[in-house]
């Protein structure tokens, strides 16, 4: 099975956060616990057997956006974000562009560097004061960290390597698994998963993930809080795109304009939206 050389970046990630614990869970149900005050958006983590799933932790998973990076939100701000967003350890500053009028849901920060759009912080949980919203960022990016560690121990399915034409995986109907690219994971038109609600994948991809302009991932009887999409390299999704799963991303990840996501975005460097909808399952 592949491996990557960097794993989620651990020098940004574990090594400013050394002295934070997490608590790494999978299953069904609520995952919006935490130890910050404040509204944290409902939603399901991974549904299938714990063998199966990636776990993204008791924090990690109350989160539907988390960088380490910032948060980048360009064009009309007329994203829509549904679930908590947060960044660590950069200042709260970095996700400045992101409004609270584009989020249903808690922005968590380290400090209390959050302005928006000058008016409304409302959205906008930093600290410390109180120390429980920065450490619930931390422990979030820690338990994010370990996911990566997750999914990329998994070992691919007899005959589930490098699939599809240099990467290209249009047009296919994976069953669920866990399948291994050497290479970049192209989409440019559609791709299918076929399951059922319990049933999980995992791809691992050694290079990045591009999906092309339009291009979708349908799932049939999955669930996209069951499909983990782990990428070495960057993950563009293009103009109109349709993506559904758990996008896990040793680099940054960029949304064009008008692309959606049913999952989550969890990226090692940072997160650039464009008129988006991000929809936590």
């Amino acid at each position: 099975m592949n491996k990557y050389g960097s794993s989620f970046k651990p020098l940004m990630w574990v090594m400013a956060l050394l002295l934070t614990a997490f608590v790494a869970g999978c299953g069904g149900g609520d995952d919006s616990g935490g130890s910050a005050p404040g509204p944290s958006a409902a939603g399901a983590v991974c549904t299938g057997t714990a063998a199966d799933c990636v776990a993204l932790g008791t924090d990690g998973g109350t989160f539907v956006i988390l960088s380490t990076a910032g948060i980048t939100n360009t064009g009309s701000h007329t994203t829509a974000i549904t679930g908590n967003i947060g960044t660590s350890p950069i200042t709260a500053a970095a996700m400045n562009d992101v409004f609270c009028s584009e989020i249903t849901g808690t922005m968590y920060g380290v400090n209390a560097a959050y302005v928006g759009d000058g008016v409304d912080v409302t959205c906008f949980a930093g600290g410390p004061p109180p120390n429980a919203n920065k450490d619930l960022v931390d422990n979030a990016v820690l338990d994010a960290t370990a996911a990566f560690g997750f999914a990329d121990a998994k070992v691919p399915g007899v005959g589930n390597t490098d699939l599809g034409a240099a990467g290209d995986i249009t047009g296919l109907n994976l069953a669920p698994g866990v399948y291994n690219w050497t290479t970049g994971v192209g989409i440019t038109g559609n791709v299918t998963l076929t399951g059922t609600a319990s049933d999980v994948w995992v791809l691992q991809i050694a290079g990045g993930l591009t999906a092309g302009n339009g291009s979708t991932v349908t799932l049939v009887g999955a669930l996209p809080q069951n499909v983990f999409w782990r990428t070495a390299g960057v993950a563009a999704l293009g103009t109109t795109a349709a993506f559904k799963g758990v996008i896990l991303s040793d680099s940054s990840i960029t949304l064009a304009t008008g692309a959606t996501v049913d999952g989550r975005l969890y990226a090692a460097s940072g997160v650039t939206l464009d008129a988006n909808t991000v929809t936590r399952p």
